[in-house]
């Protein structure tokens, strides 16, 4: 009979009964990778340290006082500023700050470097934003959740509350500081525009007092002062000629009193000459002082009303004197006797004939001081017309000038109103801007407030034992059922009847159990149990010692 190649004929179909005999043939291989790597599951599981996330909840208060109101000089956005501050607070110096003040990562920081410990810390930092409630802008970030993961739950919510603090802090700052750098700069800018706007302000006021009347805006006035001259001179140049008509009349009258005088006194008889010598003297002197009198009366009354008082005084003056006149003439008349020769008809005539040359010579006195006035009237009109002609000619001079500096003025007025215009916009804003950061400063702008404080944690999140012991024992068994795998594909041995039948082909007559010694068999199992139970044992007990420690050092 020729030997046959085994590993060249395919393997039988495996039933259950076939599995059967494999895990009795091979219980060992399994429950002994099951049995270590349960142990060594539950011995990493306890030895690996807990790990506590502590949790804060901070909420976004949007600004207290209506943006229609007062404007935020802030247009950051809430989630670009907490990532802002969330680099500046995850920085390498205030994470140090963190480890040192809470004496955190004893034993890595006596293994590694500070920078591999910061990095470490830096990855248990969970900053993440809550779920809102719609909108977009300034509502898409209503609140954010601030987590850290360590050991110990203690100083897990101690560090929480610091990055609170820390992040609250950071966001006061940064505000005022950005609202401050924002005033500063409208301020230099106010600050220069307001010095533009006054140099001009100084260069149009000097432009102004230099060509004072001759300036472009002024056009329309000194034409409008020119026809004003130009009526005046025309009018007084009226006046003047209507003076001149009531002076050539005055003459014209003077000269008829004078002929009437004249033929007056070569009409006079002898007697009546000699009638108005005897005339009294008192007579005389009062007819002097009623014609001063008439003549200051008549000036008085070219510049003064009839009701002015020195022209009511001068007439009651006048009146007094004729009544004066009449008695002194009557009195006359009573004392003195007629002439000789004389009677009394030639005597009245002489007397008649006398008042009415007196008459016509204080008429003719009038008229030369009516004269004489309106002398004094023309050469005040005629000085008014010569000062009016100097101011029309410096007005005339000012239209022909102006042309000249009408470049140069319209260009500083088109600058100042571009620098009084800028200066007036950066006014608006300053107003503003002083009005927001009055507003930061009273902590009425868009805050941080604390919504739920860091928890302190009960249970740790890390690791998950049941779970972890749970893949542990699973893996054991996989790997057990590939030990007793591997085992039985090595071994090309014939174990049953169904492996005779199958490989040799030839009909089974009888079978011959195997006969071994009950004395060997009986201490091969007793060996078996001892090493199996012993094995458990040491898993068992490795197990709660595990377990102890771990309770023992969590206390």
């Amino acid at each position: 009979m020729q030997a046959v190649d085994t590993m060249s004929i395919s393997r039988r179909a495996l039933d259950l009964e076939d599995y059967l005999d494999v895990l009795r043939r091979h219980k060992g291989w399994i429950f002994g990778p099951f049995l270590v790597v349960l142990v060594l599951t539950v011995v990493g599981v306890f030895l690996w340290p807990d790990t506590y996330v502590s949790q804060a909840v901070v909420k976004v208060v949007p600004q207290q006082v209506p943006e229609n109101l007062v404007q935020s000089t802030i247009n950051q956005q809430m989630t670009d500023r907490i990532n802002g501050m969330a680099q500046s607070i995850l920085s390498r110096s205030t994470l140090t700050a963190i480890i040192n003040s809470f004496n955190l990562y004893q034993r890595e920081r006596s293994r590694q470097p500070i920078e591999d410990v910061i990095e470490e810390m830096r990855k248990k930092i969970t900053i993440s934003p809550m779920a809102s409630m719609g909108g977009t802008g300034r509502a898409a970030l209503p609140a954010f959740a601030i987590q850290y993961s360590y050991d110990n739950r203690m100083l897990a919510q101690k560090v929480v509350q610091d990055l609170v603090s820390k992040f609250m802090e950071a966001n006061i700052r940064e505000r005022n500081g950005q609202v401050t750098i924002t005033t500063q700069f409208i301020r230099e800018q106010w600050d220069q525009a307001k010095k533009e706007l006054d140099d001009l302000e100084t260069k149009v006021a000097q432009f102004r007092a230099s060509n004072q009347g001759r300036l472009p805006d002024q056009m329309d006035q000194n034409l409008r002062q020119l026809s004003a001259m130009q009526a005046q001179i025309q009018a007084l140049n009226g006046m003047i000629s209507r003076v001149n008509q009531d002076k050539l009349l005055l003459e014209s009258n003077i000269r008829i009193y004078k002929d009437q005088l004249t033929a007056s006194s070569k009409q006079e008889a002898p007697t009546v000459e000699a009638a108005a010598d005897r005339v009294n003297q008192r007579v005389m002197e009062l007819d002097r002082d009623i014609q001063n009198l008439e003549t200051q009366l008549a000036v008085l009354r070219q510049n003064y009303k009839d009701g002015h008082p020195d022209v009511q005084r001068v007439a009651g003056l006048i009146g007094l004197a004729k009544q004066k006149r009449e008695e002194a003439l009557k009195e006359d008349l009573t004392k003195k006797p007629a002439a000789p020769g004389v009677n009394a008809m030639q005597r009245n005539v002489a007397i008649q004939q006398a008042r009415e040359s007196r008459e016509i010579e204080n008429a003719v006195r009038r008229l030369q001081s009516q004269v004489e006035a309106k002398d004094l009237e023309l050469q005040g009109y005629n000085q008014e017309i010569t000062r009016i002609n100097q101011s029309l000619k410096s007005y005339e001079s000012r239209v022909e000038g102006i042309p000249a500096g009408e470049k140069q003025y319209l260009e500083l007025m088109r600058d100042r109103d571009l620098a009084r215009q800028k200066y007036l916009e950066l006014d608006a804003k300053m107003n503003k801007t002083m009005l927001s950061q009055d507003m930061e400063q009273r902590k009425q702008g868009e805050t941080l407030e604390l919504l739920d404080p860091a928890s302190l944690p009960q249970k740790p999140t890390e690791p998950n034992r049941p779970i972890v012991i749970a893949v542990g024992a699973g893996f054991g068994l996989l790997l057990g059922i590939a030990f007793a795998g591997a085992r039985e594909m090595k071994d090309t041995s014939l174990k049953n009847l169904k492996d005779v039948r199958a490989y040799t082909q030839m009909a089974i007559l009888g079978t011959v159990p195997l006969l071994e010694n009950d004395f060997v068999v009986r201490r091969r199992r007793r060996l078996s149990w001892l090493g199996w139970t012993t094995a458990c044992l040491v898993s068992a007990v490795v197990s709660s010692g595990s377990i102890v420690y771990y309770f023992v050092t969590r206390a």
